[in-house]
């Protein structure tokens, strides 16, 4: 496949591709995967998960790329199980947890009032362990260096916060947020309210904007050769993106 059409004649691929990616993988790796069965057509993506996190990942293929500036300003929607027992560097499973010390468990009552304490506008601090730049360094790549260190808060919007399950010492709760919002500093903001530990078992995105996990496919299902046929047409990527900007 070339830039100006597939090898039987027809025009290049152009449209949205929604990957369930798996915990393992990177976004990049999912990227390689779907860009292979794709004949090598331009492929980029909407937002980078975590390699342990799972769900929704926004491919955007051919000319539908200059498109997923938009899907990454949406907004998000996680699920989330927090271990309240303990902390690790990270904020999530990637090492051994360190257990806390905590006297008297939380009851449900208390977790909920922590929770209404996060939900609209807010101030939160990247993790250690993230992409932000600090004096032309990744931090997660000083962080690996020693250098663990409270980055500046940053606005960040949370429209719902819904806990779901709540058996100590793990809380599954729903996140709806803006962009820029992270799960794992969530875990750690929590645990601090609370007086407990806190880091992310688990996390999983289950919507972009509009796109959503029942319109992904999960990474080892990805047709090959992928079709034009198997991606969102960009009438239906336009929609679904004016969608998600009125709902926003």
């Amino acid at each position: 496949m070339t830039a100006t059409g597939q090898p039987d004649g027809s025009p290049p691929l152009a449209g949205f591709f929604i990957v369930d990616k798996p915990v393992g993988p990177s976004s990049m790796k999912a990227v390689s995967r779907v860009r292979w069965c794709a004949g090598r057509a331009k492929t980029g993506h909407a937002g980078t998960l975590d390699p342990l996190a799972s769900g929704v990942l926004v491919l955007g293929l051919g000319k539908a790329t200059k498109h997923l500036q938009r899907a990454m300003d949406t907004s998000k929607v996680y699920e989330t199980c927090i271990d309240l027992s303990g902390t690790t560097p990270t904020l999530d499973a990637e090492v051994e947890a360190d257990p806390v010390d905590v006297p008297s468990p939380p009851t449900a009552a208390d977790i909920e009032a922590a929770l209404d304490t996060f939900r609209g506008p807010i101030k939160q601090a990247p993790p250690a362990f993230s992409a932000i730049n600090v004096d032309g360094q990744r931090s997660y790549q000083r962080a690996r260096k020693g250098h663990i260190e409270d980055l500046p808060e940053r606005d960040a919007i949370v429209h719902e916060l819904v806990m779901v399950d709540y058996t100590w010492p793990l809380l599954t709760v729903r996140i709806h947020c803006g962009k820029g919002f992270y799960v794992r500093a969530l875990a750690r903001d929590l645990g601090r309210v609370l007086e407990t530990g806190g880091w992310c078992r688990s996390i999983r995105r289950t919507a972009v904007g509009a796109f959503t996990i029942d319109q992904a496919t999960p990474l080892d299902k990805v047709p090959e050769p992928l079709t034009q046929a198997d991606l969102l047409s960009m009438d239906d990527v336009q929609a679904l993106l004016h969608h998600a900007a009125d709902a926003s």
